[in-house]
């Protein structure tokens, strides 16, 4: 259920929507408890492919880091 959560927060936030071809054609939810565990095994991993594939098509996966120390001795990040 976690990486169903983390699926819509990233689409609230982004406002992207995550296409998820291969988790919807399963027709499994976390809900679904008469489903057997290697059904909802697959379901994790195709939702969780298809996440991480839109966000690594969508965005920069390398993310600017800086760190600069003030002349009082202290540390920003940027």
């Amino acid at each position: 259920m976690l990486l169903v959560h983390i699926k819509k927060y990233y689409e609230g936030t982004t406002g992207e929507e995550v296409p998820t071809d291969q988790y919807d054609a399963l027709h499994i939810s976390p809900v679904h408890i008469h489903k057997n565990k290697i059904s909802h095994k697959k379901a994790i991993l195709a939702l969780g492919d298809e996440v991480v594939h839109h966000i690594r098509s969508h965005h920069d996966p390398y993310i600017e880091h800086r760190h600069e120390v003030r002349s009082d001795g202290m540390m920003t990040n940027h």
